[in-house]
Order: C-alpha cells, then sequence, then structure tokens
C-alpha cells in the first residue's frame, strides 16, 4: 500500500528553507507563533513498512572462542576511550547483536572493519573507532561539514569546475537522523554498513520485502526503478538493494579522516549520510557541494517528505507512514492543523512506547505565520515536566552538541509539520484505501518523467 500527498507544494516550500538549530526549550517557555485552527484527520504518506527488525537474544559475555579472539584482536588496536566505549557494547548487548540484515554481529563487523582493506584515502583504525562511538554514543553524530583545507582546493576544483563547495548549512539533516537512528536502534546492521561503505567496493547490499514497499510486486518495482536504486528482483517478494555514497563522498571522508576539526562530521558520518542522501536523491547527490538533482524535488538541497520516507523504508525495510499535521498554503503559510495536539502527541508517544524512535519534521514561522525555516530532528524519548505536561527527549544532529535536546509539548507541538510513524499507530486514523489510489495516480504521472526507467516488471522471470 502506498499513499502520497498531493499537495506537494508544501513539501517543496518546507525543504527551500534552511535548517535551523534546535535548542533547550524550558518546561513553561510557550512558542510565540500564532496558533492556526484545527481541520480533519492527519495527512498520510505510506512508504509501507513491516515491524520492527526481530531482536536478537540480548548476550553481554563472548561465549565462542571465536568471539573471544575478535574481541581480544579489537582491543590490542584500539586506545583506553575506545576500549572503555566497546565493553560498554558488550555489557549493553549492543556488541553481539546479530539483528542486522545478515545475522553478523556488531563484532563481525568491527573486526572486518579492523582486520580487512578499506577504499583508498580511509584508515582502518579511524573508522574503526568511529563506529564504536557512534554506537556507543549515537548522539555524537554530526551533519556539520568540514572545511576544505588548501592544499585540497585544487583537486576539488578540478571534480566541480568551479561551483561552491563551501557548504556552511548542510541539507543532510533527514540523512543524519536516519543515521542516527540505524545507529541508535540498529546496532548490527549500523556496524554492517560501516563496514560495506568503508570497504574498497564503498557499498552494501540489503535484502528487503517488496511487500513492504507496496501491496503488489508491479508498483514495488516500479517504486525501486523511479529512485533509480540498483536492485535484483529475487522471486516474487524479495528484492536486493544496493547502497553506495556518491562518487564524490570519498574526497570528503578522507579530509576528514586526515583534517577533522572539533563537532565536524566523522569520515563515517560523510559515507553514511551520503549514501541515505543518493537514496532519498534518486542517486543525484553531490557531496562536494551539498546539491542533489532528481526527479521529485525542484530544490537542490535536502530530501522532501516523500523522499526521505522511501529512504527511511528501504534502510530499515519497514513499513513507515508519514503523517502530515500542518497544512501550508501557496504562499508558506501555516494556516492550519489537520488534527488536534493530543492526536499528535498520543500517536507519538504510541509509536515510542514500541520501542521505535520518531524523525519529524519541524517549522518556525514569522510573526505572519508564515514558514522560514524547517528542520529534522529525532524524537527518542518523553519525560514528564513540573508541570505536569509532556517534555519531548530529542536528538537534533545540526545543534552542535553531543546530547539529547528537550522541548515541552506546548512548543514543540505546534511546531511538527510531519513524522514517521508505524502503520499500525495510525491505521485507524485515515482511509489508507482512498489515499492509496490517490498517490499511486499521482506516482504513476511522474512516472512518465523518470529518465531511468529501464528495468520492468518482466525482468523477473529472467
Amino acid at each position: 500500500m502506498y499513499s502520497y500527498n498531493l499537495n506537494s507544494y508544501q513539501y517543496n516550500n518546507y525543504n527551500t528553507v534552511k535548517s535551523v538549530k534546535a535548542h533547550n526549550v524550558s518546561d513553561n517557555e510557550q512558542p510565540k507563533e500564532k496558533t492556526p485552527s484545527f481541520t480533519s484527520n492527519p495527512i498520510m504518506t505510506q512508504v509501507p513498512f513491516n515491524p520492527a527488525f526481530a531482536a536478537s537474544r540480548l548476550r553481554t559475555e563472548l561465549s565462542s572462542r571465536d568471539e573471544k579472539n575478535k574481541y581480544n584482536e579489537l582491543t590490542k588496536l584500539l586506545d583506553r576511550d575506545s576500549k572503555k566505549q566497546l565493553n560498554i557494547l558488550l555489557k549493553t548487548g549492543a556488541l553481539l547483536n546479530s539483528a542486522s540484515n545478515d545475522n553478523s554481529t556488531t563484532l563481525d563487523n568491527l573486526y572486518k572493519i579492523a582486520t580487512t582493506p578499506r577504499a583508498q584515502g580511509l584508515n582502518n583504525i579511524v573508522i574503526l573507532k568511529d563506529t564504536i562511538a557512534a554506537i556507543a554514543d549515537p548522539h555524537t553524530i554530526t551533519q556539520q561539514f568540514g572545511n576544505i583545507p588548501a592544499k585540497y582546493k585544487s583537486q576539488v576544483a578540478t571534480l566541480e569546475n568551479g561551483q561552491d563547495v563551501n557548504v556552511e548549512h548542510s541539507g543532510t539533516c533527514v540523512s543524519a537522523s536516519i543515521e542516527f537512528n540505524l545507529a541508535d536502534k540498529h546496532p548490527a546492521e549500523f556496524a554492517r554498513f560501516a563496514e560495506g561503505l568503508s570497504s574498497p567496493s564503498m557499498s552494501v547490499q540489503k535484502t528487503i520485502k517488496l511487500n513492504n514497499l507496496a501491496d503488489n510486486t508491479l508498483d514495488a518495482i516500479w517504486l525501486l526503478n523511479a529512485f533509480e536504486i540498483p536492485y535484483q528482483a529475487k522471486d516474487f517478494d524479495k528484492a536486493v538493494l544496493t547502497f553506495a555514497p556518491d562518487k564524490n563522498a570519498i574526497v570528503r571522508a578522507h579530509i576528514q579522516t586526515v583534517d577533522k576539526d572539533k563537532l565536524e562530521r566523522t569520515p563515517l558520518d560523510v559515507l553514511m549520510q551520503s549514501t541515505f542522501m543518493q537514496v532519498g536523491s534518486q542517486q543525484s547527490y553531490d557531496s562536494l557541494t551539498d546539491k542533489r538533482a532528481g526527479k521529485f524535488n525542484q530544490n537542490d538541497k535536502g530530501l522532501i517528505e516523500f523522499e526521505k520516507t522511501f529512504t527511511e523504508s528501504v534502510v530499515e525495510d519497514k513499513n513507515k507512514i508519514s503523517v502530515t499535521y500542518q497544512t501550508v498554503d501557496e504562499n508558506a503559510r501555516l494556516v492550519g492543523y489537520e488534527t488536534d495536539f493530543n492526536t499528535m502527541k498520543k500517536q507519538i508517544t504510541d509509536t515510542l512506547n514500541l520501542g521505535e524512535n520518531v524523525i519529524i519534521g519541524y517549522t518556525q514561522v514569522d510573526a505572519n505565520n508564515t514558514i522560514i525555516n524547517g528542520h529534522e530532528i529525532t524524537i527518542t524519548g518523553t519525560r514528564i515536566g513540573n508541570d505536569g505536561k509532556m517534555i519531548f527527549i530529542c536528538n537534533d544532529t545540526d545543534d552542535n552538541m553531543s546530547k539529547p535536546v528537550e522541548y515541552s509539548e506546548d512548543y514543540l507541538l505546534p511546531k511538527i509539520h510531519h513524522a514517521a510513524l508505524p502503520q499500525s499507530v495510525v491505521a485507524n486514523d485515515v482511509n489508507f484505501v482512498e489515499n492509496w489510489s490517490e498517490g499511486l495516480k499521482t506516482y504513476k504521472e511522474l512516472k512518465k518523467k523518470a529518465q531511468n526507467s529501464s528495468q520492468n516488471y518482466m525482468n523477473l522471470a529472467a
């Protein structure tokens, strides 16, 4: 099942604005913007999405000789801080977690990173330490681009023909949030991605279920073709997708390997975020300029909501639904909401209670309720404030802080434009059949404009 909000202008407009940095908000702080009126039900944008990864049995002790040998070899290569983080991964169960696409453990993939070749320009120990650190504390993941030192300027100039590569405000908040979520909730899969993307092939393969993309195989195959992600169909129910960063990501990753400043992205951040930008932008992203092309978005920065939802879905092999809460007119003005704040809060907390994070897009408006900023952050939990109201615990990859940030419900809920939620949480709040039919019609109109739809449904039989 797949549905799409036909009001695409609000998504394009939402993504033309610059990223805004989140900040701590006290329990009593109220939003300065006017609160527009409510309308009816939230608008659903669905890229189908299965239940969460089946969690592997929690293990916190090395049991086999192979595991002990791998662990000991890693400790010989690591400094004191990284050894401590590795031990934390063991004690919390993250190190021996095997809930990855090929059932390999986090330990298996860390060992491969340490002992097998990395792509030219990358360093085994740097990638190893970055992977361990990201899993031990995903809040260290950032979208902050690093500067390009003078000694690399000539090399970069030949690649980009004079285009501006001095990225001050990156458009990777969506991909950085997806990276955070993968490290936070799926450590073994995160480590598997880290190993593959930093290997000489600079790619990782993932088998997904086609019914997580559409009710029938034809529509699932069409979606894969529309997003131009390399894949191989297997029978009529699965496909093997190939994830890879853009060709210029290795330049950024190498620079961050040898010349990383504090609070800048690690080489691993570069590779992960480039890869997820490639997925969402129909393989059109450029890591040097932080710009993209693609058929679904007229803006050259970031990912629109539809692209974000597709990327989340294939990365996790789940059925995600993006729920649009704000109503935005053709002048980029916030004019209302599609549901009340209590429903919004319930849908988010119900998702958290299922053990999932919620990646949301939020907006800032001026005195006339015109949207001036938009940004993606991840809600990871809640607590109750002194006034009895809910406080949302969030991660922001663009706030220069390696720790959670908190927002009161009065502050955050009016700002939420959309949220990615499991189908089970919102299934009773919208007529999916009607939305799916409308959305698929829209996508098939876009299909006519697609530049690369070479593989058709009949290839499945080959």
